[in-house]
């Protein structure tokens, strides 16, 4: 049989919020302390319905020592009133923490002012995150003095850095090092978080003001603006990576660079030797003028015989009478053309690494 709200006696009312209530109840059946939470779906759009019929069915699902029991739900319809019956926690609410927290800092004997509300939330935080919180002790006095020291272990690790970071942030010892409010609000962690709660505040406040009109104008500039913004990081992740790319082909045009110079050092070394190959042998012919005028099938080394033989005798006389003034011109001729081809082919050469050497410094 469904449970009825007169099956529970109200004791007191705990807290209020936008769309309700949250009161400490008895059942009524056993004596058993439980809240519930006193909702107007009345008042509520279609989607916040939808929310809240979603966060009631996941309730009724979570079962765990560290999060709050579910029991049961009691739809009046006559009053569009919902009660969601849970487990009572003796510890208190959020706001009885943070005041905790804030007298935790007073024993310090610093200056109450908004950085001391930072520092509370800060305990509170980490006190979510750690079960526990950041500063313990057996005795006040033991309490100040590890406030004092700002010393405290890191939430567990299934939490992110960032989240890390703000909460020591948060924690710190000097209170002008602490974020501000509007710092926290604009964090990443939270920033998407607050803007949509902000939309939902607004469209509260028109329905109350009876202006659904303009509310329904800012929702679209609230979805323009978000879009713009995933275009903007979009387009900052592809500038990124036109970046490293640029950055990757300057690397291989430094490479091809010092390539290009050391091969031209080397045409330039042949070169050199080349031209002091040449200069040698132009010099050793200078000194021995007769051999300009030999043919090479003439510059032989003659073997000798001891004594004068007859084959001796006729080869030397065979050797004189070709040399002619026609075979020396002839001979003369082709050496001459064979030089001036050399030449030209060495002048290409010369020319072929100076272009070279001007493109590889036109890429600098």
């Amino acid at each position: 049989m469904p449970s009825r709200a007169e099956d529970y006696e109200v004791l007191y009312t705990i807290g209020t919020g936008s769309y309700g209530r949250c009161q400490k109840i008895r059942r009524k059946s056993d004596s058993k302390i439980l809240v519930w939470k006193e909702l107007d779906y009345g008042s509520m759009t279609e989607t916040e319905k939808q929310m809240l019929v979603s966060e009631v069915n996941l309730l009724r699902e979570l079962k765990h020592p560290n999060i709050v029991r579910y029991y049961d739900r009691i739809i009046d319809r006559t009053n569009t009133t919902l009660y969601i019956v849970m487990e009572y926690c003796e510890g208190g609410d959020l706001a009885s923490v943070i005041t905790k927290g804030t007298k935790e800092e007073q024993m310090n004997r610093m200056s109450y002012n908004e950085k001391s509300d930072i520092w509370s939330l800060g305990c509170l935080l980490y006190e979510l995150c750690a079960l526990m919180p950041p500063f313990t002790a057996f005795s006040q006095k033991e309490l100040a003095g590890k406030i004092r020291e700002g010393k405290f272990r890191r939430i567990p690790y299934r939490y992110s850095d960032e989240l890390n970071g703000i909460i020591t942030r948060m924690l710190n010892l000097k209170d002008y090092h602490r974020p501000s409010v509007e710092e926290i609000l604009e964090n990443p962690l939270i920033a998407d978080l607050v803007a949509e709660e902000q939309r939902r505040n607004l469209e509260r406040r028109g329905r109350q003001l009876g202006e659904p009109e303009k509310l329904q104008d800012s929702s679209p500039v609230l979805s323009e603006l978000k879009l713009k913004e995933i275009q903007l990081q979009e387009r900052e992740r592809a500038l990124k990576a036109r970046e490293e790319r640029l950055e990757q082909k300057e690397q291989e045009l430094c490479v091809r660079e010092r390539l290009a110079e050391d091969k031209l050092a080397r045409a330039e070394n042949l070169l050199k030797n080349y031209s002091l190959l040449k200069e040698q042998k132009f010099l050793s012919l200078a000194s021995s003028p007769e051999l300009l005028y030999l043919p090479s099938s003439v510059i032989k080394k003659k073997v000798h015989f001891s004594g004068e033989s007859k084959e001796n005798v006729m080869r030397s006389e065979n050797s004189e009478s070709q040399l002619t003034s026609k075979s020396k011109c002839k001979d003369l001729k082709k050496r001459l053309h064979a030089a001036q081809l050399r030449a030209q082919a060495l002048s290409d050469i010369e020319k072929n690494y100076q272009l070279k050497s001007r493109q590889i410094l036109g890429m600098r």
